[in-house]
């Protein structure tokens, strides 16, 4: 079977070299193939994100301005895994509310994703959520947020954008076309309470 395997090499030297608001960068030594190795890593807490599905079949979106990537972004919900001992999925229903103003009584787990693994300990774990609905009252955004665009939009036509290369955030492009994938093959999401092994703060 086709498979990552999750178990890091010793570090045998480690520095801090800078700390973040959110994430910290150190200079790792390690041991490879026999040959003493330097890597700059950036420690990250790990993140979360929604693909919301409603009765329409539309994807709920947000738009939002990505100074790093030089522009504003198409995006699921999306959120940190960074208060300590929280729930990916508890932090998922909080970032789905928090973003757009929805809940859902149906949540499973899409797929696991490693953005950078060459340079970040980052891992993404990407829901599914139905039986989505509006909740009663809004959330009051600020800083970027305030001025975040939220649009339902067909889930085939975000995948057409995804293959035409008009979108470019990782994750949505990641979430969109495993659940694209799944629908074809007839193959139901993993349970809401997957294990999630290569959580950052899981790891060996």
């Amino acid at each position: 079977m086709l498979a990552d395997a999750l178990g890091r090499q010793p570090v045998l030297a480690s520095e801090r070299l800078f700390s973040g608001r959110i994430w910290d960068v150190e200079r790792h030594e390690l041991e490879l193939g026999g040959e003493r190795i330097v890597r700059e890593v950036i420690v990250h807490p790990g993140a979360v994100a929604v693909v919301a599905l409603n009765e329409q079949g539309e994807v709920m979106l947000v738009h939002q301005y990505r100074h790093p990537a030089g522009g504003t972004l198409w995006e699921l919900p999306a959120g940190l895994l960074d208060l300590e001992g929280e729930d990916p999925l508890v932090a998922a229903q909080r970032e789905l509310a928090e973003e757009t103003d929805l809940e859902a009584g149906s949540w499973r787990t899409l797929v696991d994703l490693s953005p950078s693994g060459g340079g970040s300990t980052e891992m993404i774990r990407v829901y599914l959520a139905t039986d989505v609905r509006e909740l009663p009252d809004a959330f009051a955004r600020v800083h970027e947020e305030a001025a975040m665009e939220r649009r339902w939009v067909p889930l085939e036509e975000v995948v057409e954008a995804a293959l035409a290369m008009r979108l470019h955030n990782a994750t949505l492009v990641s979430g969109v076309l495993a659940l694209h994938a799944m629908r074809e093959r007839g193959v139901a999401a993993h349970p809401a309470d997957a294990p999630f092994d290569w959580h950052p703060a899981h790891r060996p």
